[in-house]
């Protein structure tokens, strides 16, 4: 049974039951919101571009208003100037640390710290036009007017930040949900290092490893151990981990062998702690989890900006692609309606991404009473639960349009590995029965066309 706050043994130490209810907690909330977790990658991005868009946004709206030249778009000399200031500015705020996640939490703290980058900033502007002898042409009310509300807008933008920075990070979604795999000292090592580091990008959910209570510890550094890799693995599917850290010695090379193997289905990032071995490589060799080295085993096949670019291409082609073959998808629900009784779209179970279940829509080609929702029977040539459309449309496979609408609800992608009904089968057996591995195909989101 796994450990929690309430299976301590009476004369537990005090001193892991605060970190004990924290992992309680955390491991309640990643159970009861199993929504992804956003990048930290994506996020400073996006604030970086942020912040580039309003400084130029206020000075060209300023210089339109106040230096009341119809063509500032495309002069020359402005333009420059503002393109200019705001990549200045977001290169200046990124060499005074002010794009990360722990600076997005707090303003007045960086109130100094931002004055500084955009005087700075500024100051070369001036600098630049005075030795680039153009002053003389550039609004000196433009330039007071763009810096009292460069300031104001960065102050302002981050005021904000604040606000839906501390909104992310009660729901959870700031913040890589992660597992340490191995109840040793390289744990308890790597546990201390992860609460240490003040980036705090990681929340950790709990210790798991194949000793049970007799031959292992309840805790390990303070956090409950919940099971087996069998255990991780179920854990995994309900919580949607972004991080999976080994903590074993390398020495364990048989173990550590068969669990590569059985976390490799997951769709989350499987590390070593770098301090897991004695050898040191070469510096690029290691990525770090805020500033922990770690070796990685494998990586999410899709992450940061990955996911934020096939996510716009689903929903920009899906909605294009659904606005075109709306008329083709209205003459095909009508030919299925007349063609026999029951209701135009069925509805099936399938297994989406981290194996977790969603309903797929097609158009119906069975007949009602007929119709095999978990997909048990294969279907198969001149079977008599087809119907006469349902023939057409499968054959042409166009009773696969609605799941253009799951594209638009997020559970399928436009590209990706097909999904399988629950009880789809190879010959008598089930497909994870029969293919090694085959749970990898889940570590995508499924799509319309694919394998």
């Amino acid at each position: 049974m796994p450990a929690t706050l309430h299976t301590l043994p009476a004369n537990h130490s005090d001193t892991y039951r605060p970190r004990l209810a924290l992992s309680t907690a955390r491991l309640s909330d990643a159970s009861a919101n199993p929504k992804s977790s956003i990048s930290p990658v994506v996020v400073c991005g996006s604030v970086r571009a942020m912040d580039f868009a309003l400084i130029t946004l206020a000075g060209l709206l300023i210089a339109i208003a106040y230096v009341n030249e119809p063509a500032i778009v495309g002069s020359a000399r402005y333009m420059t100037a503002i393109v200019a200031t705001g990549a200045i500015t977001t290169i200046t705020l990124q060499l005074l640390g002010l794009y990360n996640l722990r600076t997005f939490s707090s303003v007045m703290r960086n109130v100094p710290r931002i004055m500084l980058g955009w005087s700075a900033t500024f100051a070369a502007l001036i600098v630049a036009l005075f030795l680039l002898k153009i002053g003389a042409h550039v609004s000196r009310v433009w330039l007071a007017t763009w810096y009292v509300a460069g300031a104001a807008t960065l102050i302002a933008d981050r005021a904000i930040l604040a606000w839906i920075m501390r909104s992310l990070a009660a729901n959870g979604r700031l913040y890589q949900r992660a597992v340490i795999y191995g109840a040793g000292p390289v744990s308890e090592e790597l546990i201390a290092q992860l609460e240490a580091d003040t980036d705090q990008i990681v929340r950790i959910a709990g210790i798991f490893d194949e000793r049970d209570d007799k031959r292992g510890p309840r805790l390990v550094g303070g956090y409950p151990r919940l099971g087996s890799v069998k255990d991780l693995l179920a854990f995994s599917r309900t919580t949607r981990l972004d991080l999976v850290i080994v903590a074993l010695p390398l020495t364990a090379e048989n173990r550590l062998l068969q669990l590569s193997k059985a976390l490799s289905v997951l769709p989350a990032d499987i590390k070593m702690p770098a301090r897991a071995t004695a050898l040191r490589f070469a510096p690029h060799t290691y990525s770090h989890v805020g500033s922990v080295a770690m070796i990685d085993l494998y990586d999410k096949p899709i992450a940061d900006w990955g996911t934020i670019s096939k996510w716009l291409f689903d929903k920009i082609v899906g909605v294009t692609a659904l606005t075109l073959l709306a008329p083709v998808m209205a003459l095909v629900a009508l030919a299925v309606k007349l063609d026999s009784r029951g209701a135009v779209l069925f509805r099936q179970k399938r297994y989406g991404f981290n194996n977790e279940l969603i309903e797929v829509f097609k158009f119906r080609s069975m007949y009602t009473d007929r119709c095999d929702a978990a997909a048990g029977k294969l279907v198969t040539k001149d079977d008599p639960r087809v119907t006469r459309v349902g023939r057409i449309i499968r054959k042409t496979s166009l009773d696969e349009l609605p799941q253009l609408f799951n594209v638009l609800l997020g559970d399928l992608s436009l590209v990706g590995p097909r999904p399988h009904a629950v009880q789809a089968k190879a010959g008598a057996e089930l497909y994870d029965e029969v293919v090694d591995g085959y749970f990898a195909r889940h570590k995508v989101k499924p799509g319309i066309t694919g394998w």
